[in-house]
């Protein structure tokens, strides 16, 4: 991108820069992001600007594909909520969270094994985002970021319905730190948007029923009791 004087804005932070001045070059809209990420660093340029305009950065541009759209903002709450797995482990341990749950009413298993069975909080957290990671950068369901740069490609209806699945074992993450993790998640939350963010993206695409929206953000439902499978 270059300015009204011809020079070129460099989109990188050279060696050196504080951590205060870090990405403080000027927005650029998406149909002039010359990019193989240009999606997620549009998303990226809205949480920048202002994390708390939650309606503002889940507002789909025109033309864009919906299904990429849904994809890059769960691939970006993925990385975004490792900064919240990377706090838990100041609390969150096998030996004082040897479950993954949220209220008394929930316990969870972990996917990741070859039966689904239960993990201690911490463990279920890596894997969860390690097997969401996995998914949502695998090809055999997913476009490459390279095809994924022409705002043209959309993703196959068989692979956006596995994006459900991904949002509500993610969530886990969010309800056991609400509920267990209280002070973390609140400073995590006051700093980032993110569950508030979450919720609202899942809610407005139907990618979770509300009776699983347990953390108290925009619903106040509970949810019934019982164990759940991943």
């Amino acid at each position: 991108m270059k300015m009204a004087d011809g020079s070129t804005i460099l989109r990188r932070n050279r060696p050196g820069t504080k951590s205060k001045d870090f990405c403080r070059w000027p927005d650029e809209p998406l149909e002039e992001m010359d990019s193989t990420l240009a999606v997620q660093q549009y998303i990226q340029q809205l949480i920048k600007r202002d994390p708390s305009n939650v309606e503002l950065i889940l507002t789909m541009p025109e033309a864009q594909d919906e299904g990429v759209w849904k994809y890059e903002h769960l691939r970006q709450f993925c990385m975004e909520l490792n900064g919240l797995a990377v706090r838990l482990q100041k609390q969150c341990s096998p030996s004082t969270c040897t479950q993954m749950t949220a209220t008394d009413q929930w316990i969870f298993l972990c996917a990741a094994h070859k039966t689904p069975k239960e993990c201690p909080a911490i463990d279920y957290t890596r894997h969860t985002l390690d097997g969401a990671a996995c998914l949502l950068n695998s090809n055999k369901y997913f476009p490459s970021s390279v095809q994924l740069t022409t705002h043209r490609v959309s993703i196959k209806e068989s692979s956006v319905t596995k994006l459900g699945s991904v949002c509500r074992r993610v969530y886990r993450i969010f309800s056991h730190a609400y509920f267990h993790h209280r002070r973390i998640f609140d400073e995590f939350e006051a700093e980032t948007y993110l569950c508030h963010r979450f919720t609202h993206f899942v809610t407005k695409y139907n990618l979770m029923s509300k009776e699983n929206l347990i953390v108290p953000i925009n619903e106040d439902e509970n949810a019934a009791p019982g164990e759940s499978e991943a």
